[in-house]
């Protein structure tokens, strides 16, 4: 009797932001003559999908790569993502990684791992992908990627550099992949790339041509947005803002509210039209999230105290804020006078308490019922966010996961809302 012999398995370690998340999707969907494995003991192979936003996510995967050795079956290690063009070479030469291939060689992923010898193919940043996800591992909510790389030039980033110019996918690729996961069961759709609004240049279309026909296909009940530009958000983005397949929460990278600060970082958003922007957003019911950088260099005391007086005018639900980290390579990097670690850790203690405040008053003045997809069960709770991206716990007899729920009865806490499911 011939048993067919067990498929070697791969285990996949991801950093950084939602498009590796996405990344690691198109690579599980790809491999053919490999097993994906959720348990880390268990692989033969690990992927490490890497992020270089700032050295110290360098220095993150330098140290799980160390701690592979632990692992019972001594894995094969491949490393991809970001981190290939700007560590991968000394990673290779280090023998720290047995391979690496970049971006553009994801979808080639099954006959990569297939070769035995060592590998280095970092490819080119022009790729577009082809492939259709048909499910997100361990996910309610399914990832789009819709465009990849950037145009923009800030002082403190190397991302440009690592995927390459704004280049979007085709419309028709995204309505299949939405209509794919859709029809699995897919409700909630989350738009992700390197520079989201930037969707649609020269092609043309735009975000919010893209919405509309998203928002016709069956069963695509809610959609989120990754980080977009204030200047990405224009006159046809704010016509369909009020539509309901949109969820009530955007994201919108401010990256500081110093007009001076926001020169040195080579930004090319505005202090007053960026409130002018907000003030409108929050009149149409949304709740609102920012990126905010923190120590930056040249962030003297009194721009900092310009910085905290103009957030108070913003009506921010939350925020992604982060203390500046070094990225070799950018200009940012070469900045004086540096902001020293102890001074920044006060300012973005400063900053955070500010948005939980407001946060925790957003939710407290709330009136509309909470629109809720449960993610996950956690120590007997279900946990999921509403339209305005806060998290619920809700206590219930029943299993919730992946389930929608409507709650008008619910208390709010410093850090969620929880309630009871009856």
């Amino acid at each position: 009797m011939n048993f067919a012999k067990e498929k070697p398995k791969v285990y996949f370690k991801t950093f950084g932001c939602r498009t590796n998340v996405f990344d690691t999707q198109v690579m599980m969907s790809n491999l053919k003559d490999f097993e994906v494995t959720q348990d880390e003991s268990k692989a033969d192979v690990v992927i490490i999908n890497s992020c270089t936003v700032t050295n110290s996510a360098d220095s993150t995967a330098r140290g799980y790569i160390s701690g592979l050795k632990k692992l019972p079956k001594d894995p094969r290690v491949v490393f991809t993502g970001c981190g290939v063009w700007t560590k991968g070479e000394n990673l290779f030469k280090e023998n720290k990684v047995d391979s690496l291939f970049g971006h553009s060689e994801k979808e080639k992923i099954n006959e990569l791992l297939l070769q035995e010898e060592r590998f280095f193919h970092a490819g080119d940043l022009t790729h577009i992908d082809e492939t259709i996800v048909e499910e997100f591992v361990g996910k309610s909510r399914a990832f789009i990627k819709i465009q990849e790389g950037c145009d923009f030039r800030c002082s403190y980033c190397i991302i440009p550099y690592v995927r390459g110019d704004a280049r979007s996918y085709s419309e028709d690729k995204i309505l299949e992949q939405v209509t794919t996961l859709a029809a699995n069961g897919f409700g909630e759709f989350i738009l992700t790339g390197t520079n989201v609004g930037s969707y649609g240049k020269k092609q043309h279309t735009s975000m919010a041509k893209l919405l509309k026909k998203m928002s016709l296909i069956k069963g695509v009940r809610r959609i989120r947005m990754g980080s977009i530009e204030p200047i990405q958000i224009d006159d046809e983005f704010k016509e369909i803002i009020n539509e309901p397949f949109m969820a009530k929460h955007l994201h919108i990278a401010l990256q500081h509210t110093s007009k001076e600060m926001l020169k040195i970082m080579n930004r090319r958003n505005k202090v007053l039209s960026d409130l002018e922007l907000f003030e409108f957003l929050k009149e149409n019911g949304y709740a609102l999230g920012t990126d905010f950088i923190v120590g930056h260099p040249g962030e003297t005391d009194a721009l900092w105290k310009e910085a905290m007086e103009n957030l108070h005018k913003f009506p921010l639900t939350h925020i992604h804020a982060f203390t500046y980290s070094k990225r070799d390579g950018t200009p940012s990097a070469t900045m004086k006078p540096e902001v020293k670690g102890d001074i920044a850790k006060i300012r973005y203690n400063e900053l955070t308490k500010i948005i939980e405040q407001k946060n925790y008053d957003f939710r407290k003045a709330n009136t509309k019922t909470l629109e809720i997809l449960i993610e996950q069960e956690k120590n007997g709770k279900y946990i999921g966010f509403d339209q305005f991206f806060n998290q619920i716990e809700i206590d219930s007899p029943v299993d919730l996961i992946g389930d929608w729920v409507f709650i008008d009865d619910y208390e709010v806490k410093a850090d969620k809302n929880v309630a009871r499911f009856k």
